[in-house]
């Protein structure tokens, strides 16, 4: 019975972790509006920062919602703006009646939920690692040493293709939204 109380708040960390990953990217394959789909990826990359946190990963945490959520998704936001985005089929009022009412009573009930817990919680995180060659992962620098050792090293081809296919893709939306476009009212 004990080691299912340790064990409640590492299943609803995953739980919540994986919901936010899923229900994210739901969003970004159904929103038809492209700046959505964007907000969506943002959700999903927060849900893997939670994950990382969940094993105990805190520089990986932050390198994901400052890079990727930042700095990332940011670029997209600007390309998707760059390239220009149909703003002829948003509604011009809220489809439902008082649907910023019950979505700012649902943010604030969040918050004091997660301040409640967080000011009458001990959690206990569970497993503290989960890798391939069984050795936990450090805390402090170690943590660091260990993640910049593995990307020079064992994952440098990976790390560099995803380097280059962010840059192609960059160069490739440039050159979409360089070319000319009819304006409205001209014909082709």
């Amino acid at each position: 019975m004990i080691a299912l109380a340790y064990a409640l708040p590492s299943i609803a960390v995953f739980v919540v972790s994986a919901l936010l990953i899923l229900g994210g990217a739901v969003g970004v394959l159904t929103f038809k509006n492209p700046v959505h789909a964007a907000l969506s990826l943002i959700l999903s990359l927060f849900g893997v920062a939670l994950a990382f946190l969940a094993q105990q990963a805190d520089f990986l945490a932050a390198v994901e919602i400052i890079v990727y959520a930042g700095a990332i998704v940011v670029l997209f936001l600007f390309v998707i703006m760059f390239l220009g985005v149909d703003h002829s089929d948003e509604p011009a009022s809220a489809p439902l009646v008082g649907q910023r009412t019950l979505a700012g009573a649902a943010v604030a009930l969040v918050i004091a939920g997660v301040v409640f817990l967080m000011a009458t919680s001990h959690w206990v995180t569970g497993v503290p690692s989960v890798s391939t060659n069984g050795t936990p992962l450090a805390t402090g620098a170690d943590n660091i040493h260990q993640i910049g050792a593995a990307v020079y090293t064992t994952y440098l081809m990976a790390f560099e293709v995803t380097a280059a296919l962010l840059i192609i893709s960059v160069i490739g939306a440039v050159n979409l939204a360089r070319k000319e476009r009819p304006r409205v009212g001209e014909s082709q």
